[in-house]
């Protein structure tokens, strides 16, 4: 490889470890490693450019932030959900936007299909389901499925499935990141299809409010958990200046932790749908104040929360220097 592409690759990643040095230990030594590999690589290459240099003197910069920090902070915990999850979408940000993609396309799929086919919803929601929700629209309470069951055992077992599913979309991204795609197809043609059955029966509106409570924070998590996978397919794919298996390990661990920082917000979602939507007969304002909470949340927690945490980090560096 040409010294100038080997240069074009790296920039960004290298101006962002020197800008800004991560203080959890972890991020510092993961930092270390990259560095160290891409400096060996420049001394094979060019032993005598500015580019080994420059490394040689980014590596001995980040070795020094290893020791500084190689103590474990007591607010290990803390600091995952405050500051190394946000800076882990923010990283992978990429992969948020297309699994968002794939998802919002397969939704379409979905609802055109059911419009254009009668028997394309019972195809993918099965009959039993559409017979029981068809029953309970002649009743009058067209959501009365979310009030059949206890609402504990209802938490434990939607909870326990979603977490599964997570971690299930998460792992197919091995696949070469065809696997979370198609996960992600698959969850977003029910979804779909779903939606427009409602809509069909002139309930749409109605089933925004009610389901849209817990499907806020569900759906959400769903698709993060398709860009873990993503994450992961990528490592694979797209090793770079890495050797295959440390790509993937690093992928690996990025999404897993994704995967991880999620397990709260299925937690929170099983609550509301086992515990909450049933109260289909709640005000407008408190169910439209609850989704539009979720969703505050989500769109602040994964793309805006980052953003400062990123620029704060390079201010104190700036100071610290």
């Amino acid at each position: 490889m040409r010294e100038a592409l080997f240069v074009k690759q790296n920039s960004k990643k290298w101006q962002h470890y020197d800008s800004m040095p991560q203080a959890n230990p972890d991020e510092v030594a993961n930092q270390f490693i990259e560095i160290t590999n891409d400096l060996a690589y420049s001394k094979t290459f060019y032993p005598n450019s500015k580019t080994t240099a420059y490394l040689n003197g980014l590596a001995s910069k980040l070795h020094q932030a290893v020791y500084k920090n190689k103590k474990e902070k007591s607010n290990r915990f803390i600091h995952f959900w405050k500051t190394e999850l946000p800076l882990i979408f923010l990283q992978h940000r990429k992969q948020v936007f297309y699994a968002l993609a794939f998802f919002l396309v397969s939704c379409a799929i979905g609802a055109l299909s059911a419009k254009y086919d009668d028997t394309f919803v019972r195809l993918i929601m099965g009959d039993a389901y559409v017979n029981m929700t068809n029953e309970n629209i002649a009743k009058g309470d067209p959501f009365g499925v979310y009030k059949q069951r206890n609402e504990l055992m209802m938490f434990l077992q939607i909870g326990s499935n979603n977490i599964f599913v997570a971690l299930y979309t998460f792992v197919l991204g091995i696949i070469f990141s065809f696997g979370s795609i198609v996960s992600l197809f698959r969850n977003g043609i029910m979804l779909g299809s779903f939606q427009y059955f409602f809509f069909s029966k002139g309930l749409g509106f109605q089933s925004v409010l009610v389901i849209w409570i817990h499907g806020t924070l569900e759906i959400s998590a769903i698709v993060l958990a398709g860009a873990a996978g993503l994450v992961l397919g990528n490592s694979l794919l797209f090793p770079k200046t890495y050797t295959r298996m440390a790509s993937v390990l690093k992928g690996a661990k990025d999404g897993l932790k994704i995967v991880i920082g999620l397990i709260p917000i299925f937690i929170v979602a099983a609550f509301f749908e086992s515990f909450v939507t049933r109260h289909t007969e709640m005000p407008v304002w408190l169910s439209a104040l609850i989704l539009l909470s979720s969703a505050a949340f989500i769109i602040w927690y994964i793309f805006i929360y980052p953003i400062k945490i990123y620029h704060n980090k390079q201010r104190e560096h700036v100071r610290e220097n």
